[in-house]
């Protein structure tokens, strides 16, 4: 009899690990904060001052997440992602009004079909041009970004209302596309997005290309179609705000490449971007990205990194065409795989006529632009992963 017990209880205890083991529910997070330095930063009488900051996510933004996933049979599962971005200083959500305004997701995931998800979603930019990217990286981040960080690649907004596909891998091969709802009756154009990419790895090369599209209809944030496709408008200036959904289009399209050779991985990227009747002013305007960027692990702990991004654009209104140079570079180091520290720099400097609205230098991520045509920010930061 007491054998039959054990034997039983034993069986008992056996197949509740294999339930266990069919379905899994990950608590993961980043924490970013550094002490940041800015010089001709505009002020509250409008010249400019160095600033000190307790910055929070100056490489990657601070956030939380629960994924999870459960084992259908078939190579078939049941997948979901819901992600929380905060400020580390005072606590707060990034987003006034959303719980997971980083990610929030459900789908399937077939080992031989690939993925389907539904929810708020990166898109297919973001997805496969920005890792090529050093803003897109743990290796550069916010400060890294483009001007206005316009080609998204450092994921400065989300999808909403996103139907969104990747493939499995084919020889080296990935595709993806993703499709974002207006939700609005007599309006399904109005404030919707799509997008797809690919990418394609073989030995050190990756290769990455992608294309977004917004449609908006509203000539003010107050304006827009609040259920639409894209809805982060509520930044203070032009920084990370998808203008194509206060546009009547915007299109960007771009790709890049990274080549390993021992410790080293260099990289090229090109993005444009083309806004339409922007405010439906009838003014358009496109932005040109080119980035050379080059990373090297000095030792298995210290990582050093440097980009340098050429951008130009025609002028909104008046001033000529403006263009910026950047310089980035970063150098970090690594107690653990989940804890490091690291210390970056930017330099940027933009040329436009006097009469351009985009005559000031202005680095992603400053609190606000600086006085001049100059800008350089400096950053001492320790980042942690669970």
């Amino acid at each position: 009899m007491n054998k039959l017990l054990i034997s039983g209880t034993a069986t008992l205890f056996t197949l509740a690990g294999a339930a266990h083991a069919q379905s899994s529910v990950t608590l993961y997070g980043l924490i970013d904060a550094g002490v940041t330095y800015t010089n001709n930063q505009v002020g509250p009488t409008g010249a400019g001052h160095s600033n000190w900051e307790l910055k929070s996510g100056p490489v990657q933004y601070s956030r939380w997440g629960l994924r999870g996933a459960e084992d259908l049979g078939g190579g078939l599962k049941a997948i979901f992602n819901l992600e929380n971005g905060f400020n580390l200083n005072s606590g707060q959500n990034t987003s006034s009004n959303r719980i997971f305004n980083r990610q929030a997701y459900v789908g399937l995931s077939s080992r031989d079909y690939g993925v389907l998800t539904f929810g708020r979603q990166t898109d297919d930019m973001v997805d496969f041009v920005g890792p090529l990217s050093l803003t897109g990286t743990e290796y550069g981040g916010t400060h890294f970004a483009h001007p206005f960080d316009v080609d998204n690649l450092n994921d400065s907004f989300q999808i909403n209302n996103a139907v969104k596909y990747q493939s499995p891998d084919f020889a080296g091969f990935k595709l993806g596309a993703l499709y974002g709802f207006s939700n609005q009756a007599g309006g399904f154009s109005n404030n919707r997005a799509y997008s797809f990419g690919m990418s394609y790895m073989w030995g050190p090369l990756n290769f990455g290309a992608g294309f977004l599209q917004l449609n908006g209809d509203a000539q003010t944030p107050a304006q827009l179609n609040s259920n639409g496709a894209v809805t982060d408008t509520s930044a203070s200036s032009l920084q990370g705000v998808p203008l194509g959904a206060l546009s009547s289009r915007q299109q960007t399209w771009g790709a890049g490449v990274n080549y390993s050779f021992g410790p080293a991985v260099a990289g090229f990227v090109y993005t444009q971007t083309n806004l339409t009747q922007l405010f439906q002013t009838g003014l358009s305007t496109h932005f040109q990205n080119f980035e050379g960027n080059l990373r090297y692990a000095l030792t298995p702990a210290v990582e050093l990194s440097a980009a340098y991004t050429y951008t130009r654009a025609s002028a909104l209104a008046g001033g000529g065409n403006p263009h910026w140079n950047q310089v980035s570079a970063m150098a970090g180091y690594s107690f653990t795989r989940r804890t490091d520290v690291y210390v970056q720099g930017v330099w940027q400097g933009v040329s436009a006529g006097s009469g351009s609205p985009l005559g000031v230098s202005w680095i992603n991520g400053i609190t606000a632009p600086s006085s001049t045509s100059n800008q350089v920010e400096a950053t001492v930061g320790l980042r942690h992963r669970f």
